[in-house]
């Protein structure tokens, strides 16, 4: 047991030390990020309030698309599947696959991705709790369809799925902004045409996905986008000119640290 513990240590980028430190920091994190989720569960009320101020503004706009949007899918029912099986399963699955690849195969660059992702998390607080929204399909009577409820077997108002999802933390869409991420950590890092390719579709798959499930109104989806944006440039100035050694961007040729250096 001690040699594959050691054998995988020395396979590990930077050893069992920056592994564990690295898990702890997105465990650590993620715990902050559902309490502070949880916040915005306190008010139904002001969640359906602000739910329909978005779709007034959409419909005042012309923008309220979303419905028809769905009508043109749901005959499709194998569409309506895959789009509640990558909604269900795509921001935690994709998201931490993605982390774990970047980590082991592009070490030079997690550590950056990493901290787009923390700081991403800290602003979609701040909507959720300024700003509790309860997302389109609780608003059936202007068009929109649960199709998570209606067509799968979870149960969005369940006890139980009520542990893992907060009904009322719709602005922002985070699978929007972590699918941003994710999408163009790819296409920078990726080395093939085809999967430069699939990542540079994946922030546009996963915007249909929210909106034809009736999660997130495209509203969610801009914002959701803002945010990654926003969590690029505090990520690439503020933190990077902070530890630049360890918390840059760095290039396929750029260097690399050692096998004892440790990066934080």
């Amino acid at each position: 047991m001690s040699r594959v513990f050691s054998a995988v240590g020395a396979w590990l980028p930077k050893g069992w030390g920056d592994a564990g430190r690295q898990l702890g920091i997105l465990v650590g994190v993620d715990v902050i990020y559902e309490l502070g989720r949880g916040l915005a569960d306190s008010s139904r009320a002001d969640a359906i309030h602000h739910g329909a101020q978005v779709i007034d503004f959409e419909r005042s706009t012309h923008t309220l698309f979303e419905p028809a949007l769905q009508k043109l899918f749901l005959p499709a029912q194998w569409t309506i599947d895959a789009a509640n099986f990558l909604y269900l399963n795509a921001q935690f699955s994709i998201a931490l696959g993605f982390l774990v690849w970047l980590y082991l195969f592009r070490n030079e660059n997690y550590y950056f991705v990493r901290n787009m992702f923390v700081v991403a998390m800290c602003l979609a607080l701040i909507g959720y709790v300024g700003f509790p929204t309860a997302p389109p399909r609780m608003f059936p009577g202007d068009g929109f369809v649960d199709t998570i409820t209606k067509y799968s077997s979870v149960n969005h108002d369940s006890t139980i799925a009520k542990v893992f999802i907060n009904p009322y933390a719709a602005v922002p869409s985070m699978h929007c902004a972590f699918a941003l991420m994710i999408g163009a950590s790819g296409i920078a890092v990726c080395r093939h045409w085809w999967s430069k390719a699939w990542w540079a579709l994946w922030p546009i798959l996963i915007a249909w996905v929210v909106i034809v499930t009736a999660n997130h109104y495209w509203v969610d989806c801009a914002l959701g986008w803002l945010v990654a944006l926003a969590s690029f440039a505090i990520a690439k100035g503020a933190l990077a000119r902070w530890k630049p050694e360890a918390w840059d961007w760095r290039t396929s040729g750029g260097s690399r640290a050692g096998p004892q250096e440790v990066e934080a």
